[in-house]
This record gives C-alpha cells, sequence and structure tokens, in this order.
C-alpha cells in the first residue's frame, strides 16, 4: 500500500479492465489513469490516516480479492486480505546511530526462526548481548518477507513488502532494528529479487511482473527488461529503498543476482546502487550493498565511475570451498578443484581461485581476475559456514559434524583474521552441534512433495546418499534445526566460544586484521606437510592442516614475533618455539603478533 495526500489505496494493473477495492463493508469501484496505477479515495481513507488498521483487497477484472503487492502486513497468510500498516507509528529511539562501514566490521547471519527456541524478531533481540560480546558489528537476517505456511528459509516470498507475521509483523522488526541499533550492532536484510515462491504469488494477476521468454532454477524471471519493466524494476527498488528507510536498516544482501536477467544499458542493480547511494547521503549514513553472486565478475563491485555495477561487497564462495575441502578433504562436486592447499594460498591473496580459469564442475572457463593493486580485499565477504552450503548438503551437517575442536579453529582464524569481510553462521561459534536443514511448510500437498523430490535430485552431482536427505516437509526438520543454547556452557563449547571471542577481540586491536590492502599479505603453504601460514603486516597466522605435528617456518622477525593465540585440539599447540620456526601440534593454529596487545596476551587450549 502506498500512501499520499490525497488517495490511499492504489495499485498497478496496466491490462485491466476494472479494479474493484474490497473492504469488510464492500466493494469500491477505483479510477484508473494513463499510466496504468489504479486509485480511490474511499471514505476508509480517513480512518487509516488516524491510525486505524483496514483490512483490504483488490478484485481485477472481476478475480479475487487479491492481497496488495504491496502489502506490509498479512495477518493470515499470503492468500487473505491485506492490512494497512503505517511505518510512521514508531517512534524510533535510535537518533544516535550513525551507521557503520562494512571494511573492517564483523557480519553474523542468522535466520530468526531457528536462532531461538521462540523463533521471533522479540526473542532474537534478547539475544544481541552473546553477540556484542562476540564482537559482531552486523546482524544479517536470512529474508523475513511474507511466504506460505508458518516456517522455511524465506526465499519462497511471494509479498516482498510484508514482514513475516509469525516472526512479529512489521511493527516487531522495527524494535527489533531499534534494539540492535542500541547494543551497537548494524543490520543487514537479505532480500531475494530474483524470484517468487510457488504459493500465493498473484503479482500475474496485476500486471507483467514476470517475464515469460527465460526463467531461472526457481522459475519464471522477474521481468527486468520487456515491455512495462519499468514499474517492475520500481517495485524492486522501492522495495530495497522500503527496508533502508522505513526500517532504519544498514544493508541489504540481494540474493543470486546472477540470476537476475537484464539486457538494458544500466543493469538494475547500477539503477538500485545509484538510489541508494543519494539515499545514503540524505539520511547521513553508510548503507551498503551486498551481492550473492555466482560468477567471479568484479564488475559488480567496481564503483559506478569506473564503468562498475556500484554494490559495496560480494559473497565469495571460492574461500569457503577452498577452506572447506582443505580441512574436510571432502573434493565431490564443485569442491574438486580446490583439492591442493595451492587453492586456499590462491584465494586468500587473489581473492576469487576461479578468475577466468577452467571449471571442473561447470565444464569451462569461469570468472575473472580481480585488480587487487586497486581493490580493497573488504569487498568480499567470506565465511567457513553460511545457510547454503550448510542447508544445501544432504543431511544439513555443519562443520562440526567432521571436524575436531582444532579444526574449527583454524576455521574460524583463517575466517576472522583473513583478508576479507568475515561472516559467520549462527551457533558455529560454539561449534553447534545441532544441524541447519532444508525446511518448508507448504500447506499444499503436491507442492511438498515436489520438493522432496527436487531435493534428492538437487544432490545427484555431488554424490550425495538421496535416503539421508530429510523430509523438508516434516516438522522434525525445521525443530532439529533450532539451536540450542544451553550448549554454550558445556566445557568443549565454551572452550571454542571463548577462542572465537578472543579472536573478534585480537581483529578489533590489530589493524593489520582489518588491512584491505592485498600487496601487505603473503602465503606460503607445504603441500606435502600440509601447513599454510598467512602473513598480514607485522602478524602472522599458522596453521597446521595435518594431524601429526609441524614444524612451521616464521617469516616474522625473530626478535618481534610473540604468540597471542593458540588452539589445539589435543592439550597444547606450540610445542617448540624457534627464532625461525613454531612446531605445532596436529590440528592446530597460532596466531603470531608484533606488538602484542595487552588485553589479549593469552593462549587458548
Amino acid at each position: 500500500m502506498t500512501l499520499n495526500p490525497r488517495h490511499l489505496f492504489e495499485v498497478w494493473a496496466p491490462s485491466a479492465s476494472t479494479v474493484e477495492l474490497v473492504v469488510a463493508e464492500g466493494e469500491h469501484s477505483m479510477d484508473r489513469s494513463t499510466d496504468g496505477w489504479w486509485r480511490t479515495a474511499h471514505p476508509g481513507a480517513g480512518a487509516a490516516a488516524a491510525g486505524e488498521d483496514i483490512d483490504y483487497g483488490f478484485r481485477v477484472d472481476g478475480q479475487g480479492p487479491f492481497p496488495d503487492p504491496r502489502s506490509r502486513r498479512q495477518p493470515r497468510g499470503v492468500h487473505e486480505l491485506s492490512r494497512t500498516f503505517d511505518p510512521g507509528r514508531h517512534e524510533w529511539q535510535d537518533a544516535a546511530w550513525t551507521g557503520r562501514p562494512l571494511g573492517g566490521s564483523t557480519v553474523y547471519e542468522l535466520h530468526i526462526g531457528t536462532f531461538t527456541p521462540e523463533g521471533t524478531l522479540e526473542a532474537a533481540a534478547g539475544r544481541l548481548d552473546h553477540l556484542v560480546a562476540l564482537g559482531i558489528d552486523f546482524v544479517e537476517l536470512l529474508p523475513v518477507n511474507a511466504f506460505n505456511g508458518t516456517h522455511n528459509w524465506g526465499y519462497d516470498g511471494v509479498l516482498w513488502y510484508a514482514v513475516h507475521e509469525q516472526y512479529g509483523g512489521p511493527a516487531a522488526y522495527q524494535r527489533f532494528v531499534d534494539s540492535c541499533h542500541a547494543a551497537g550492532i548494524g543490520v543487514i536484510q537479505d532480500v531475494v529479487y530474483n524470484h517468487l515462491g510457488p504459493s500465493g504469488n498473484y503479482l500475474p494477476m496485476f500486471g507483467p511482473y514476470l517475464s515469460e521468454e527465460a526463467g531461472n532454477t526457481w522459475g519464471a524471471s522477474i521481468n527486468l527488461d520487456g515491455p512495462d519493466s519499468d514499474p517492475v524494476r520500481r517495485y524492486i527498488i522501492e522495495n530495497a529503498l522500503m527496508w533502508l528507510r522505513d526500517y532504519h536498516v544498514d544493508g541489504l544482501r540481494l540474493d543470486a543476482v546472477h540470476a537476475l536477467r537484464d539486457h538494458r544499458a544500466t543493469h538494475v542493480l547500477e539503477e538500485l546502487a545509484g538510489e541508494v547511494a543519494a539515499l545514503s547521503a540524505a539520511v547521513r549514513r553508510p548503507l551498503t550493498l551486498i551481492a550473492e553472486s555466482d560468477l567471479n565478475d568484479p564488475r559488480l563491485i567496481t564503483p559506478r565511475e569506473a564503468a562498475g555495477y556500484g554494490l559495496d561487497a560480494q559473497w565469495s564462495d571460492d574461500f569457503h570451498h577452498a577452506v572447506h575441502v582443505a580441512l574436510t578433504r571432502e573434493t565431490v562436486g564443485y569442491y574438486a578443484d580446490f583439492e591442493p592447499l595451492r587453492a586456499l594460498q590462491k584465494v586468500l591473496t587473489r581473492g576469487f581461485f576461479h578468475d577466468g580459469t577452467f571449471s571442473s564442475f561447470r565444464g569451462r572457463l569461469h570468472g575473472r581476475r580481480i585488480d587487487t593493486e586497486r581493490m580493497p580485499a573488504w569487498r568480499l565477504v567470506v565465511g567457513s559456514q553460511n545457510h547454503d552450503q550448510i542447508g544445501n548438503r544432504a543431511t544439513g551437517d555443519r562443520l562440526t559434524a567432521h571436524l575436531d575442536p582444532g579444526q574449527l579453529a583454524i576455521a574460524a582464524t583463517l575466517t576472522l583474521l583473513g583478508p576479507y569481510t568475515p561472516m559467520l553462521f549462527m551457533g558455529e561459534e560454539w561449534g553447534a552441534s545441532t544441524p541447519w536443514q532444508f525446511f518448508t511448510s507448504h500447506p499444499e500437498p503436491e507442492l511438498g512433495e515436489a520438493t522432496a523430490t527436487g531435493r534428492i535430485d538437487e544432490f545427484a552431482r555431488m554424490g550425495w546418499d538421496p535416503n539421508q536427505v530429510p523430509d523438508p516437509q516434516d516438522p522434525q526438520t525445521f525443530e532439529r534445526s533450532k539451536l540450542v543454547w544451553e550448549e554454550i556452557d558445556q566445557p568443549q563449547h565454551a572452550a571454542l566460544l571463548d577462542f572465537y571471542r578472543k579472536l573478534g577481540a585480537l581483529r578489533r586491536s590489530n589493524s593489520s586484521f582489518t588491512d584491505p590492502r592485498f600487496d601487505r599479505l603473503s602465503v606460503r603453504c607445504d603441500e606435502s606437510d600440509r601447513w599454510l601460514t598467512l602473513r598480514r603486516g607485522d602478524s602472522e597466522i599458522l596453521v597446521n592442516f595435518s594431524d601429526e605435528p609441524r614444524t612451521v617456518p616464521l617469516s616474522l622477525p625473530a626478535e618481534s614475533a610473540a604468540i597471542a593465540l593458540t588452539f589445539a585440539t589435543d592439550e597444547e599447540a606450540v610445542l617448540e618455539y624457534r627464532p625461525d620456526a613454531v612446531r605445532l601440534a596436529g590440528h592446530s593454529v597460532a596466531v603470531m603478533v608484533s606488538p602484542v596487545p595487552t588485553d589479549v596476551q593469552v593462549t587458548a587450549e
């Protein structure tokens, strides 16, 4: 619903012959303008303007009523009437919040429905102290837009402007953002503009929102460049601006932008970047756009002044793959190319592994080289775990299911102290034992069955046993995926959590670990002995991937190097410390700094 001084109810339906507003007391005809928008000054406008909520919908050419495509609330689900919501009612408490840049920050990805037992925004706000102690700068929420059913990952949304009611609705979302800002934490919202869910998508009843010419992995593509695509693009851009303006969100994570089919001279992502930059200037705080892309194309994060799209950052799956293979030795499917330790060396120094190289999984050349002389490293967002790389495994198994504590600490150190913007996935900081599986709650049996079958087919190329794939529709699949917070008090989990906190403190206190310049880092590795060192300015990370002790040579000056942090599966990580080398226990990591900050002169075992 779009508010304006003269009309409360309006909707874009360019091909319709008639549109009626449907409210409790009846139906009211709407007037069509030349731009395809239908409007009415129904008497209920006064009540809504006065703060009274109204349930309403639109009947198009005698069909419906359908929810408003720009609905802010769907209290009874995506198939029912919309309800008015005025975002201006909230009295914001974050006037002192000036935002924060992505560079130098740490991101924490979480799913509202499984982050807490309650699965609500209010309950998530109650856990912010935990994130503050961890050194988190941004929370990144998986999609919260309205979808059919009670629970899923959020990527099957059909009403992009509405906040899922089971999470608490739009008012709860505003309170959550206020709480985050009060705690010194920014909010990044994951948004999906490349497709719509399979149930409750009534947009085609109103206009040409979808393209009939081509589709993507999830179905029909959005009409970004065909006839009548101008209002469709505005539908996306105004949604993005809504989160940033009406909900005070600090950034957006744009899902799978490689699936946005747009052949215009100005790509919709470039157009969006320009609009967000203008809003950022108006509100006088940083607003960040992060792309998820499978393209390995640095044009996405090249400034518009340099003929790029002007997004601020993008996910780098190559980092995840290289770390995952180095630790697990798993080489099926898309992991195959990352088997040598040299793959991790390249990713740590060049950003992408596939930067114009042959991808065996794709059967072709893939990617483009990053200009490391000009591109700051923080523009790549990386993690050793995330919702996709865990949830899209057959059983949703985390690294915890396969690695010992020392290996988990190695993954944490490379992520948090490596050259890129680190992102943690909820629960990894204590080695959560709970899986994070793919779950749905489609009320339609046929959709549930199709989803389960599709999951099994999807895993064929990865060589995973289809009999192990849990039924997404089984409520227990959802329940199993919820974090068990009581684990953090158990000794082994507490030790890992303590190490994560110390890594966060070291990252904040030592500028070497936030330096974005590629030319200030270097990596050495030994394939046979399976050790790796990452030098960052006056600091150095020593990693022993082997399960046997290894002597790892130092590149730091012997007279200045000192041990700041260590972690090992066994009791002791550093077996011997010589001026030119450190002998490390199997599956261990040591962080050397020069000088050592007084507040982190500790050894975590």
